[in-house]
Formats: structure tokens, sequence, C-alpha cells
């Protein structure tokens, strides 16, 4: 019996004992091993979101498992709980309670409680701090920003711990997706911060977690590998029992893929060969897993305040000549996008889903032709040569445009030049007031997932020189709606009618995400498909890494 306790304690010790029962077709315990690659040629800094979002080691495939969110998505992006196990909010709308579940804790025996979380949003509202991603919160949480500017100290912000296991957050006015929003909640532990600094994860001696894994190997620059966190006490303990993350440059991981050296390519590092081959190919095609990702939609946007798009006939002329079937098809490909009619991806919450807004942004040019012609511009005669600003666009987005150019100037017979700028000088332009962008291309993926963040900048004070003050006033009380789901959801849809129908832009795609897998990576949460059909690695859901195993090959 004495050696069985210590056969046991010595497979907890290695890392090679997990919560989970492995499926009949899994390899061996030992095999259970998912090799990502790790791009060499970025800057890295942390493996904590809190400490710097864009520089973090081996982007988000391997920093996000020492530590986990209160809430998770699933696969039809409904909020779910994780570290907490409840939520409620108050009758003034803006103040919420979190409660953790019991039972949590950290690797070395520290229980994990709500002064972490207290103490990691502290840390990332410091102005000393200078937070990489402190913009998102803005206007959301109470004092947020004036903590951030240093007009008050990080104390005053809506993030208090009130017990052990109670978190209050308090918002800036009544918002409802916050439960969504704390999908970005990955937390410090307050001991090691305090003891050691922000960067205690980049120290085998001093590297601690409360999720599903540990850091055991750290090279920076070539080798990282994460095992599973024998002392994980979370809801989704992992079949994996090791990470190992390869770095290398992204133009070489499909060839490394192809030669079994990685087991996942994302589809950024993906080129348009790359994807030629895949779709040639019936096992890699079947392994590439197509996925919403930000919902992000391509589109073109106008200076509606001045000549000549002030007039509706031009910017309806504009959204009837694009041939978003044919650039689909022929420029994106159909693995990487689909035609847009509107900005919410179907899909998105709230978004058109049976096709009712197609009628108002769809090619059909002799239509567009004719409200030209109704604009003062028969034929595109006397119409203004234009240029169309993109925003330091790599090739295949600059084909895109240029495709999206071509089309318009074609069916209405004017005159457009597509010119690639710097981003610094695209955004000061988009963002001055008045704008000095009169026609540009450009995109955008959600923030977080709820119709008030994707129609939200298009609200008057945002980014687009475009109003409606009846969307303006949907979208704004929709955005503090908490207690009925079908009225705000309606009062979102009948704002993006009038973003369509007004032409605020014309949306031209909908991209596709996704990644491609070894066949012999396996797991429900990114083999079967959602209820819509679409399988992949769903946005922020934490039960994939859960989930995911290696079967025998």
């Amino acid at each position: 019996m004495r050696k069985l306790f210590v056969l046991i304690l010595s497979l907890i010790i290695s890392g090679l004992v997990t919560a989970q029962e492995l499926p009949a077709d899994a390899a061996p315990l030992d095999q259970q091993v998912l090799r990502m690659p790790c791009n060499n040629n970025t800057n890295q800094t942390t493996f904590d979101f809190a400490v710097a979002v864009y520089q973090r080691f081996c982007g988000n495939a391997l920093d996000l498992l020492f530590s986990e969110t209160l809430t998770t998505f699933d696969k039809e992006f409904n909020v779910l709980p994780v570290t907490a196990e409840s939520w409620s909010v108050a009758d003034d709308g803006v103040t919420w309670t979190f409660k953790l579940r019991d039972g949590l804790m950290w690797s070395d025996g520290t229980p994990l409680t709500a002064y972490d979380y207290e103490a990691t949003y502290r840390l990332t509202a410091s102005p000393e701090h200078a937070w990489d991603f402190a913009w998102f919160y803005n206007g959301i949480i109470k004092n947020w920003d004036k903590a951030v500017a240093g007009e008050v100290p990080v104390e005053d912000i809506g993030f208090k711990a009130i017990d052990d296991h109670t978190l209050e957050i308090t918002t800036e006015a009544p918002f409802p997706p916050l439960p969504g929003v704390m999908t970005y909640s990955w937390t410090l532990q307050k001991k090691a911060l305090e003891e050691h600094g922000a960067f205690y994860n980049n120290d085998l001696a001093t590297t601690v977690s409360s999720g599903p894994f540990i850091l055991k190997e750290f090279d920076p620059g070539n080798r990282i590998v994460i095992e599973a966190n024998p002392a994980y006490t979370g809801i989704f303990p992992p079949r994996l029992q090791r990470i190992e993350g390869i770095y290398m440059s992204p133009d070489t991981y499909f060839a490394a893929f192809q030669n079994g050296e990685i087991d996942r390519v994302p589809y950024e590092q993906l080129s348009p060969a790359d994807f030629a081959i895949i779709q040639s190919d019936e096992t890699l095609s079947e392994n590439y897993l197509r996925h919403f990702g930000d919902f992000r939609t391509d589109y073109l946007l106008f200076d509606t305040f001045s000549p000549p798009f002030n007039d509706l006939n031009v910017r309806k002329a504009f959204a009837y000549a694009v041939d978003r079937d044919a650039i689909v098809k022929n420029v994106y490909g159909e693995i990487k996008a689909m035609p847009a009619h509107s900005m919410l991806m179907p899909g998105f919450p709230d978004a058109d889903v049976d096709g009712t807004l197609t009628e108002y942004q769809t090619f059909d040019c002799p239509k567009a032709k004719q409200y030209l012609a109704d604009a003062g511009f028969p034929d595109g005669k006397g119409f203004p040569a234009l240029e169309m600003w993109m925003r330091n666009e790599a090739a295949a987005m600059s084909a895109v445009y240029q495709a999206t150019a071509a089309s318009i100037s074609q069916c209405l017979g004017i005159s457009i030049e597509a010119s690639n700028k710097d981003f610094k000088v695209y955004m000061d332009a988009l963002n001055a007031k008045p704008t000095q962008l009169a026609f540009g291309s450009i995109s955008y993926g959600m923030d977080f997932v709820d119709a008030s963040n994707m129609l939200g900048i298009w609200v008057s004070t945002g980014r687009h020189s475009w109003k409606s003050e009846e969307f303006d006033k949907l979208v704004q009380e929709a955005g503090a709606i908490v207690d009925d789901p079908v009225k705000r959801s309606q009062m979102f849809k009948d704002a993006e009618r009038i973003l369509v129908d007004d032409v605020g832009g014309v949306f031209i795609a909908h991209r596709w995400q996704g990644d491609l897998f070894q066949s012999y990576v396996q797991g429900d949460s990114i083999r079967i498909p959602d209820s819509k059909g679409i399988s992949g690695w769903h946005f922020n859901n934490l039960n994939v890494i859960s989930d995911m195993y290696i079967v025998k090959h």
C-alpha cells in the first residue's frame, strides 16, 4: 500500500496525473504533448496578460494558462462561470458582485482570493505601470480613466475585494455585458506581486500558477515548456500533460507543420500559397478548423459631412457597386471570408442571421448607376477623382481593397486610386475633428462580445464621420438595458438597419479566422461544430485546453 502511495505521489510531482479520464482513442499519458510555434521576430517580455497584452511570450498560446478568469464563453457565446461561481447586479445597475468558488489554490499552496483580482486591477490601472490594454476599460469601470490619468489613487477604481470570496465591481453606468467582459480577467497572485514584482512568472524560482499549467522550462527565444499543474483545483483540469513552445520564424511555421515538428498553425501565419495547398489536400483541409475569431468586418468609411459623400445617393451608389461575392471568391478566398451586407457578422449576438439587411447593401450595378445619376453624376460624369486611403495594409488586404475600388470604379465610371498610408498618418487623419480622411478602407474586430461594442464605434462621438440621432439613441439606450434582453436585442437590430440603410459605411466582408491542427489533435471543443455549423477554437472558450488531447498515431 505504501508503495502504491509513493508511486501516485511521484506521478503527481512529475505532472503525469490527470483529473480527467482519457478517451479510449487517446495516446498514453506521457504522449499527451502539444507543440506550438512561437514567433521569434517579436519583442516579448512577460507571460501575464496583466503585465503586457501585446508583448507576451509565445503570443496567447501558453501564457494564459497560469491563471483563470472569472468567466468564460461556451461555443454559443453564452457566459459561463470559471473562478466565479455566480454574479449579480444591484438595483442601481452598476454594482456587481462576483462570488468566487471555494477551494481555488495557487501552486504554492496559497488560496486564490478576491484580493488577487483587486491587486491585479489596481496594478493595471496604475499610470506607472502604463498597461498597454488600459484603454479597454475606459468608460466602463468606475474611476478607471481617472486612475490611469493619475487623477485619483488606484484604490478608488471600481474593483474591490469585500472578503476572500467576494469581489465587487462598479461600473460608470449600467453595463450589461460586464460578465462577458470578465473573460479577460486573468489574475496575478497578490503575494508574488508584492514579493517579487510583476514579472515573477519570468523566473522558474518564483513562478506560481492557479491555472491548469505551470512553467517547467524557460529559454526565451528558443523553447518554453509548461506542464499540467498538479496543484490545480479549478473546473478545467487538462488532458494534455505538457505544452511546448518552439521558437521559429513565422515564415517557417507551415513547413514545420508539414514536417511534423509542430501541431498547430494559426491562420495569421498561413500565406495565400499555404492556403492553396491546404485547400487542395483532403487531410489538411479537414484539419483547418475555421472559426469566428474576433468577428472582424472589412468596410469602407466616408466623411459624410462633406461632398461628395454628404449625399445619401452617392453613398448608396457605392454600396450597390461593390461585387462582394466576386471579391470573396477571387481575392480573399472563401476559406478566409464571407460577403458582408452589415456590420455584425452572423454568429455575433444580435446579428442579422436571416439576411433581412442584405437588400440595403448588395451588388446591383444598374441600381448603383441610378443612384449616382440621381446625385447629379450620370454615368460618372463630373464626379471628382477620389483617393481611397488604406491603413498600412499588407499585400493580401491591399488586394482586397484595391479590388473593391476597382469594382466601384468599373460600375460607376469614376476614378478611385487606392493609396496605402502609414498607420499613424491614417489614424491621425481619421481621428482628427473634423476628420481629415474623406474616404478610406478599414477593418474592425470586436473588443467584447456584445453589439454595444461593434455598433458603438458608429455612435456619433466615435471614430466615424457619420451621424444619426436615432441610431445613437437606440444604441445608447439598448446598451444600458439590464433586465429585458429581447427588447435590447431588437433595439440593436433596429439600429443596425439604420446604419446600413443610411450607408454610414459600405460593408465588404466578414473575415473567417482559424487554426490548422494535426489530425491527431482532438477534442469536442474544437472538432464538434456549434449550432451554426462552425467548429474550431471559439473566442475565450477556456474549455478547449481542458478538452484537447492527442490520439494514438
